[in-house]
């Protein structure tokens, strides 16, 4: 049992933050920034391309769509607390506020992860059954989808924020984080919370293994369709279809396995730190950048757009 127990749970916490305000931090805090808004706009205009252009009105369309919604909710769910704490010299939150975040974060990095599991399904049936992909992936069918990652998601982070804020803290309740990440809250507890955390640890287990079989799954017919078309040219255009999922999925799962799937001992504060600056800002900045550069059909969208604004700006 820890010392410095204290009855009223409702007290703040204090984020310890990732940054001092030493010049090369700040350049650091700068560039972070700098970074958040990229992912904030990206992820944004990538929203607005898709809802605006009628010849992005695909499933693969409003899936991406989907992801920039949950990257644009998830860079918002940390960066500005860290941001407001780090320039006003105050590192408090509040017992809801902290609450809130562990529900957040928990819920979208879940939503995330399944969705990407289910857009590498629907890359499976475009590749896989070309004359037949309307009718396989129909209105409904996408809905279903992402009302199931969206659904899923949600539900793991309600249960998981209640329980650990079910939990009695001790009196000193200094987060080593710049958010309130869930496992580091949990080294707060006045109680063994060692059974919990091996829960987490099986809940995080599968909602990485669970997706990615869908992907490995996936991605193995989809390379057998691929090696039975008679043109290079399908070929090419099939995988290229297929390569800015990869990426996102590898930037995706590669942070995740390496914060949640270490051994405790091989855990220090100071890499997740730096991982969930990139798990929660750089990725988010990524994903629209991936999706757009190397797709045509975006840039034309976005082309088309900028065309529009000139020549409302001339008349």
């Amino acid at each position: 049992m820890k010392i410095g127990f204290n009855q009223t749970s409702t007290e703040d916490f204090i984020l310890l933050g990732i940054f001092s305000h030493s010049p090369a931090d700040l350049v650091l805090f700068s560039v972070v920034m700098i970074v958040f808004t990229v992912a904030l706009c990206g992820n944004v205009l990538l929203i607005f391309l898709i809802y605006i252009d009628p010849r992005l009105h695909t499933p693969m369309y409003f899936f991406l769509s989907q992801l920039s919604l949950m990257d644009l909710m998830l860079v918002c769910t940390n960066v500005p607390k860290m941001a407001v704490n780090f320039l006003s010299g105050r590192k408090s939150i509040s017992f809801v506020g902290c609450g809130t975040q562990i529900g957040l974060f928990v819920s979208l990095v879940g939503s995330e992860g399944l969705l990407l599991g289910l857009m590498a399904y629907d890359r499976y049936v475009a590749i896989s059954y070309p004359l037949r992909y309307s009718v396989l992936m129909r209105q409904r069918v996408c809905l279903q989808i992402a009302g199931s990652s969206w659904t899923f998601g949600i539900i793991d982070g309600l249960i998981q924020m209640v329980v650990v804020m079910t939990f009695p803290y001790c009196s000193l309740r200094e987060v080593n984080h710049f958010f309130c990440e869930l496992l580091s809250v949990l080294k707060l507890a006045c109680v063994d919370t060692s059974l919990f955390e091996k829960v987490i640890f099986v809940c995080c287990v599968f909602m990485l293994l669970f997706p990615l079989s869908i992907i490995v799954a996936s991605y193995a017919r989809i390379l057998g369709a691929v090696f039975r078309m008679h043109s290079a040219q399908a070929r090419k255009k099939a995988l290229a279809t297929c390569s800015s999922h990869l990426t996102a999925v590898s930037l995706f799962y590669g942070a995740a396995m390496f914060i949640y799937l270490r051994p405790r001992q091989y855990r220090t504060p100071s890499h997740d730190k730096v991982v969930s600056i990139f798990y929660t800002v750089l990725t988010p900045m990524l994903n629209p950048l991936i999706y757009s550069l190397r797709n045509r059909e975006v840039m034309g969208a976005l082309r088309k757009g900028l065309d529009r604004c000139r020549t409302g700006s001339q008349l």
